[in-house]
C-alpha cells in the first residue's frame, strides 16, 4: 500500500521534469518530484551552465591575450583555474538550490532516491539509505530520467585518464594533451575550451566533418577558429579511434586515419561521442510502456505513451537534446494532467546552440536538410564582416543564412548562424517561423542600430533582393 496519494509523480528533476513539477504546482495539482542524484540534472550540474561558464572564462582571457590590435595589452596574464573552477561551482549550487526551492515554493513535495514503477499508478522510492516508500498517482506519472553517456569499449571512464564531460567542466589543470573522442556538440565546446587554456587538442571523429549534420559552409567557420591560430588544434576526420593503453600515466590510443594506424599520447581522454536514454531499470517494460529500438519512450502529441497514466517528456523520450526542449515538454505535459483544453505540444521549430568559437544556432529547415529532402528554396546571406557591430566588437567572422520558400511568397523556412551572439540571435527566428512569417514580416520590421540584429533584418533582405549593406545577387 503507497505511503502518500499524489495527484501526479514526476521522475527526475532536470529541466523537464523540474518544470513539469513547477507548472503542476502553479496548476493546483498535488505533486511529487522525486530526484535521484542531483536537482536540475546534468544540464545544471555539469553540463549546459558549467561548460558555458567556462567558456565565458577561457574566452574571456583568450581575447585579452590577443587585443593588442586594439590598443589593449596586458603583461602578466595569469589564469587561475581552481579559480576558476570556484567561481564556476558557485554559479552551479545557486542555480541548483533555486531548482529545489522553486518546486516546493509552488507547492510540490520534493523526494530524494532511485524510482520505480510498480504499475500503471504507484512509483517505488528506494533513498540512499535502501529504505523503500510506495506513492501513489490519481491522475499522471511524469517519467523525466533524461539521458546518460554512452561508453566505448575499451575506453570506459576511470575518472583520471579517461574521462567524460561531467569531469572535464572540473578539471583543476588544463592538460598539455587533450584527446577527444567525438568531434561533436561537447567534443567541440569543451575542446576549445581547453585548447584557449593552454592544452593541445586533438579530435578524433568518425564522420567526414566536425559537428556532424551541420551546414558545412557553417562548420568551416569553426574549423578555422579551431585549426588555426597560436595553439590550433589538430582534427582527425573519417578516424576510427580503435585503442586505448595506460603506460607511465599517460594515455596512449591508436587511431585508424586515412588507411594508416598512428598512436596519439595523451594527458586525459575525453571520451563524448554521445548519449542514450535512461529508460531501463525504471519497470516501464514491466508495466507495458512502449520503447523505440534505441530506449526511448514513444509518446504521442500530449506526451502520452501507450499506458493510460504514463507520460513522458524530455531526452528520454527521444532528440533534439535540449533543454529548452524538455521544458516545453514539461510545461505541456502539466497542462495536460490538469485537464487544460487545447494543450499539446504544437511547436513549429526548435531552435539549437553550439557554444563553440564562433557560436553556431540554427531554427527550422538548415541548408543540409532542404538538400536531402530535394526541395527548393532561396537563400539570403548576411555576412558579419559587413556589420559595424560586429567589427566595433572585434568579432566578424561568421554569417547569417535565412531559407526561405520560392514557390510561398518567401516563407520563412529557417534561420542558421553562425558568428557573435548566434544563440541570442536565433530567437527572432523562432519567433518567425512560429507566427509564419515571410521573408518581408522580418525585412520591413526597423532594428535598431548599430547592433548584430541589423543583420538579420539584412538577411532577409537579401533574400528578397533588397540588402542594402552587401550585394544581392543578380536577378535571372
Amino acid at each position: 500500500m503507497a505511503e502518500e496519494t499524489y495527484e501526479a509523480i514526476v521522475i527526475g528533476a532536470g529541466p523537464g521534469g523540474y518544470v513539469a513539477a513547477i507548472r503542476l504546482g502553479q496548476l493546483g495539482v498535488k505533486t511529487l518530484c522525486v530526484e535521484r542524484e542531483y536537482w536540475g540534472g546534468v544540464c545544471l550540474n555539469w553540463g549546459c551552465i558549467p561548460s558555458k561558464a567556462l567558456i565565458a572564462a577561457s574566452g574571456l582571457a583568450h581575447k585579452v591575450r590577443h587585443a593588442s590590435h586594439m590598443g589593449i595589452t596586458v603583461e602578466g596574464l595569469k589564469v587561475d583555474i581552481p579559480t576558476m573552477q570556484k567561481w564556476k561551482d558557485g554559479i552551479v549550487k545557486k542555480l541548483t538550490s533555486g531548482v529545489k526551492s522553486l518546486v516546493k515554493g509552488n507547492g510540490a513535495d520534493v523526494a530524494f532516491g532511485s524510482a520505480r514503477l510498480v504499475d500503471a499508478r504507484t512509483v517505488e522510492v528506494t533513498d540512499p539509505d535502501g529504505k523503500k516508500a510506495r506513492y501513489a498517482a490519481t491522475k499522471g506519472i511524469v517519467v523525466a530520467t533524461g539521458t546518460n553517456i554512452i561508453r566505448i569499449p575499451g575506453f570506459e571512464p576511470d575518472g583520471e585518464l579517461v574521462i567524460t564531460a561531467r569531469e572535464a567542466v572540473s578539471l583543476q589543470t588544463a592538460p598539455e594533451h587533450l584527446v577527444i573522442i567525438g568531434g561533436g556538440v561537447i567534443g567541440m565546446e569543451l575542446g576549445m575550451v581547453y585548447q584557449k587554456l593552454g592544452s593541445k587538442v586533438t579530435v578524433v571523429e568518425m564522420m567526414d566533418q566536425i559537428l556532424p549534420g551541420t551546414d558545412k559552409d557553417v562548420v568551416r567557420v569553426v574549423d578555422k577558429h579551431f585549426t588555426k591560430g597560436d595553439n590550433p588544434a589538430e582534427v582527425l576526420t573519417g578516424a576510427r579511434a580503435k585503442s586505448l593503453e595506460k603506460k607511465g600515466g599517460k594515455a596512449v590510443v591508436t587511431v585508424e586515419h586515412e588507411g594508416k594506424t598512428r598512436t596519439l599520447e595523451a594527458d586525459k581522454v575525453l571520451v563524448a561521442v554521445g548519449f542514450r536514454p535512461n529508460s531501463a531499470g525504471l519497470g516501464l517494460e514491466e508495466v507495458g510502456v512502449a520503447l523505440d529500438d534505441r530506449g526511448h519512450i514513444v509518446v504521442d502529441a500530449y506526451l502520452r505513451t501507450n499506458v493510460p497514466g504514463i507520460y513522458a517528456i524530455g531526452d528520454v523520450k527521444g532528440g533534439p537534446y535540449l533543454a529548452h526542449k524538455a521544458s516545453k515538454e514539461g510545461e505541456v505535459a502539466a497542462e495536460v494532467i490538469a485537464g487544460h483544453k487545447g494543450a499539446k505540444l504544437d511547436v513549429v521549430a526548435m531552435p539549437a546552440a553550439i557554444f563553440t568559437e564562433p557560436e553556431i544556432a540554427t531554427v527550422g529547415l538548415t541548408e543540409t536538410e532542404a538538400k536531402k529532402q530535394g526541395r527548393s528554396y532561396d537563400i539570403g546571406k548576411f555576412p558579419f564582416a559587413a556589420s559595424g557591430r560586429a567589427m566595433a566588437v572585434d568579432s566578424t567572422d561568421g554569417f547569417i543564412k535565412v531559407l526561405t520558400d520560392p514557390d510561398d511568397d518567401h516563407k520563412v523556412l529557417g534561420v542558421t548562424i553562425v558568428g557573435p551572439e548566434a544563440a541570442d540571435l536565433i530567437s527572432e527566428g523562432a519567433l518567425a517561423l512560429e507566427m509564419h512569417a515571410y521573408a518581408e514580416d522580418v525585412a520591413l520590421t526597423v532594428h535598431p542600430h548599430p547592433t548584430l540584429g541589423e543583420g538579420v533584418m539584412e538577411a532577409f533582405k537579401h533574400a528578397l533582393g533588397e540588402a542594402i549593406h552587401v550585394m544581392n545577387k543578380k536577378k535571372k
